[in-house]
Parts: structure tokens; C-alpha cells; sequence
């Protein structure tokens, strides 16, 4: 591995892993020896690098160069930690780890007093009813939307019935109990809302929606807004059209 590479990953290990973190466990996320990463140190710490610590004690990664400053208030670093935390209860394992690194590097770029605030953040999040695992295809889906590609996929009513459908995913929206696609059904040529939990059998397609994703969306929130009972919640059931 290129040595940019591993000054990287080194920096990212300092800023998600529980501090202050021992010379062995940051040689093995870095996959490089202890007496390389004893270098690397050194190297970060030229670059400008605040670490305390030193071998035999642990490192802590105190300011980050490679990031800019940020400045927010108390009332506001609250926010931060409460949205995240609540991304880590509700996001598949690839969201709750970018929560948890967005988290620290954040944190990093903090001064020490406004560090020490989100640190020791007054508002935390946890539920003791366990929402359902977010579903494996959360991922792929993500990537759809992102991309603006179709995806094919079989979808299962509440009534059971099974239908072959390709739609244009445009955004996830997480409810209380469940996550929602919203999509353009290009098998009822209209916008539809999907339950993850009822699509199966999913695939990405070759074919573009670009650049039409946003538009689409907005026109899809324009009319959700104009139903009443929709304006402010979408429905729990599963669509049967």
C-alpha cells in the first residue's frame, strides 16, 4: 500500500477509534507494522498533526490538519451528536459507520472547548423498541438513487400478491417502523411508495433517469403535500397498485 495511503487510514483510525488508542491496535487497522506506524506519527506530526501521547501509553488524535475548522455553537453541536446517533440506530451497518466517522471528523476539527461539548453531549438517542435491521438491499438502493439508474424488482402487496415491476428510485425515507422508497413506477407510469420490506428479487438495471431524479422528487413532494392525510406522515401499508 502507497505510504499517502496508509497516513490516511492512519489519521481516519485516530479520528473513529475510542481514544487514546495503542501503537498495535493502530498498526493492525493500518495493516503495517508497529515500528511503521511509529514513522507515521512522526510524519503526521510534521504535517502539522497535534497527537498526544507516545509508544507504550496510546495516541490521541487532538487537532486535525487535514481537515478545516469548523465553528459551531453548544446548541448546535447537541444536533449534530442527536441526528447522528439516531442514523446509527436507524442506518444499515455502511450508514452507521459513515455517521460514526462523520461524527469524528467533525469532532476533529473543533476547537478543544466546543471538543469536549459534543464529547460530553447532553441529549443521546435510544430506543428500547428495537426498530427492524434495515434490509441488506438498503445499499443498492442508495446507489440507484445516487446514480439515478432503474432497478427491477419484485414487489409483494399486503395481500400477497407478487408483481415484476421497474421503477425509478428517487429517495429512502425512514419512518417509525419501517423504510420507504419513493420511486417512479414505470409499470403503472405514476410516483409509488415502496416498503422495503416488500421488495425482493432486486436488481440494478442499465437504464438512466439522469438527470431527472431531482425534478421528479419535487414533484413527487408536491403531491404528497397536497393530500391531507399525507402532508405531514406517509401511510404505513403496503401499496396495492
Amino acid at each position: 500500500m502507497p505510504r499517502p495511503d496508509h497516513l490516511f487510514r492512519l489519521l481516519h483510525a485516530l479520528r473513529t477509534l475510542p481514544q487514546p488508542v495503542t501503537a498495535a491496535r493502530l498498526a493492525a487497522e493500518t495493516e503495517v507494522s508497529e515500528r511503521t506506524l511509529y514513522r507515521d506519527i512522526d510524519t503526521l506530526r510534521a504535517g502539522g498533526a497535534l497527537i498526544d501521547g507516545a509508544a507504550g501509553l496510546g495516541y490521541t488524535l487532538t487537532e486535525d490538519p487535514a481537515l478545516p475548522p469548523q465553528m459551531f455553537t453548544r446548541l448546535e453541536v447537541e444536533a449534530l451528536v442527536l441526528g447522528l446517533s439516531e442514523v446509527r440506530l436507524a442506518g444499515d451497518p455502511a450508514l452507521a459507520r459513515a455517521a460514526e466517522a462523520a461524527l469524528a471528523k467533525i469532532t476533529a476539527t473543533l476547537p478543544e472547548r466546543v471538543q469536549r461539548q459534543a464529547i460530553h453531549a447532553v441529549q443521546l438517542t435510544y430506543r428500547f423498541e428495537k426498530r427492524p435491521r434495515a434490509p441488506a438491499s438498503l445499499a443498492l438502493i442508495r446507489e440507484a438513487c445516487w446514480d439515478e439508474r432503474a432497478l427491477d424488482i419484485t414487489y409483494t402487496d399486503r395481500d400477497g400478491t407478487q408483481t415484476q415491476r421497474r421503477v425509478w428510485p428517487l429517495s429512502v425515507v425512514f419512518l417509525d417502523r419501517t423504510l420507504m422508497l419513493l420511486a417512479w413506477c414505470c409499470l403503472r407510469q405514476g410516483f409509488r411508495r415502496f416498503h422495503l420490506a416488500a421488495m425482493s428479487g432486486i436488481s440494478l438495471n442499465p437504464e438512466s433517469f439522469r438527470p431527472r431524479r431531482v425534478a421528479l422528487l419535487r414533484e413527487f413532494l408536491a403531491e404528497l403535500r397536497a393530500v391531507p392525510q399525507l402532508a405531514s406522515a406517509f401511510p404505513t401499508t403496503n401499496s396495492t397498485e
